[in-house]
């Protein structure tokens, strides 16, 4: 499992290349990671449950949110320590 914030920015690099013409296919248990998609297709006992096309969230977007809510774009490297 990844942490919250590598799973947004591995979305944001698939719908990249699903914008620059790629096919991507995601298999997931996660809801939230679902809704990145622009189709969904819900699976039980081997059969199609549902398949749905939806409005996918944008990872880029959320990203941003992320960024200002941290107060920094991305973490740089770490200041030296003060010398005494």
């Amino acid at each position: 499992n990844l942490d919250s914030r590598t799973s947004i920015e591995v979305m944001a690099l698939l719908q990249e290349l699903d914008a620059a013409g790629m096919t991507i296919v995601i298999v997931t248990h996660e809801n939230d990671i679902a809704q990145y998609a622009s189709r969904v297709i819900v699976m039980k006992d081997g059969g199609v449950l549902q398949d749905r096309q939806q409005t996918q969230r944008v990872a880029r977007a959320d990203l941003d949110e992320l960024e200002r809510a941290s107060g920094s774009a991305s973490p740089g490297p770490a200041a030296p320590e003060p010398q005494a």
